[in-house]
This record gives C-alpha cells, sequence and structure tokens, in this order.
C-alpha cells in the first residue's frame, strides 16, 4: 500500500485528512504517532522534523499542511466526491472558507487549550476570555455566511466542511454554539452526522478525557 497517513486520531487536523480519505473510500496505512509506536515517531520526524502532524506519504513524496494533503490526494488519488470543485471561482470559495474555519475558529480555540496547558505566555482565564472574544466573532460572522445553505459553499460537500467539522467540533467544547446562533448549530449537527466524520469522532472518543479544558458531555 502506497499511502500512509502519520497523525493521531484526537488530533483536529488529523481528523481533516481522515475525512478526505474516508469520503472517497480511499485505501491507506494509518500510522499513529504516539508513545505505543515509537517506528511511527521516528519515522515521521525523519521526514518532517518541524514535528506537526499530519503527514501524507505515498511512495517517495511526503506530504504536510492539511489543505495540501487535501488537494494532492483529489489530484493523485481522485474518487466520486470532489472536495475541491473544477470551476477556479467555485474553488476560491472553498480554499476561502476552509482558511476560514482553520485561522479564525480552530486557532481561535487553541489560544484556550495553548495557554492551559502553558504553553503561551498567558494565564488560562485570559487565554479562554481571548478565545471566547475571537469565536464569538466567527460565530457571528459564520451565521451570516451559511444562511440557506446546506454545506459551507452551497449544496455540496467540500473541503471547506472538511474544516468545518473539526474546527466547529473542538470549538464548540470551548465556547458552546448555543441557540444564539441557529443556523450554525444546525450546521454543525449536519456535519456531525456526515459518516466520514462521524467516523472520525468514533475513533477519537476514548481520548476525550485528555481534552485540557474538559470534554463536554455531549455528541
Amino acid at each position: 500500500m502506497s499511502l500512509a497517513l502519520y497523525g493521531h486520531p484526537f488530533s483536529s487536523y488529523t481528523q481533516k485528512a481522515l475525512i478526505a480519505l474516508y469520503e472517497n473510500a480511499t485505501p491507506f496505512e494509518f500510522r499513529e504517532i504516539g508513545p505505543d509506536h515509537p517506528d511511527h515517531i521516528g519515522a515521521w520526524l525523519e521526514k518532517w522534523p518541524i514535528g506537526k502532524f499530519p503527514m501524507l506519504v505515498d511512495g517517495e513524496r511526503s506530504l504536510v499542511e492539511t489543505s495540501i494533503i487535501v488537494e494532492y490526494l483529489q489530484l493523485k488519488h481522485p474518487g466520486p466526491v470532489r472536495l475541491i470543485p473544477d470551476d477556479p471561482l467555485a474553488a476560491l470559495d472553498v480554499r476561502f472558507m476552509d482558511r476560514f474555519f482553520d485561522l479564525h475558529v480552530m486557532d481561535a480555540q487553541q489560544v484556550a487549550v495553548a495557554s492551559k496547558l502553558g504553553q503561551i505566555p498567558m494565564k488560562p482565564e485570559d487565554g479562554l476570555e481571548l478565545a471566547h472574544t475571537r469565536l464569538r466573532k466567527a460565530y457571528d460572522w459564520l451565521e451570516g455566511a451559511l444562511a440557506g445553505k446546506t454545506w459551507a459553499c452551497g449544496e455540496a460537500y467540500t473541503m471547506a466542511d472538511a474544516a468545518g467539522s473539526m474546527s466547529l467540533f473542538y470549538a464548540d467544547w470551548v465556547m458552546e454554539i448555543t441557540d444564539d446562533w441557529p443556523v450554525l448549530k444546525a450546521y454543525r449537527q449536519r456535519l456531525l452526522t456526515r459518516p466520514s466524520f462521524a467516523r472520525c469522532v468514533e475513533e477519537a472518543r476514548y481520548f476525550r478525557p485528555f481534552f485540557p479544558l474538559g470534554a463536554p458531555d455531549r455528541d
């Protein structure tokens, strides 16, 4: 098997890559990064000493950064689900929403997590407050941007929804998406019912007690 994905099932960005693989039933080997697999850690760091996952290996080629991995899979291992439209302008919309979810939702909630873990010079309560401020702005914008749409960019499920799945899943744990944002809340529920992401959620369920802020009893 030529395709191998290095990552962790509880990692948001690993899940984003997994969604792309699951959507098209693409055969691959999952190589979990963790203390039980030191050989995987060594091989991963040898290829990518920056030390962030996921990493996709396809023969002699290694790819990092999840949006690039998703695009590569569509180019080299295409399937019936086109996560990036062929139309250039429609593809631009998808790439924008993909970036929005990564930069303004996922990155925002990670401030709270990083401050709790002592990874940034900020008190946990200040990190949580900043995360809430940033997430509230993102939620407000998404409430309008998603109105009247089934998926992030219309009626077709795309890479933007893969990004939205994992970012909104964890962001809701940091600041709950309440009925103040009914459109966004309904969208998150639709994402949870998508078989590819539902599989990711189940595969990572064991690790929930390790979420630094405490995982809520939902989803």
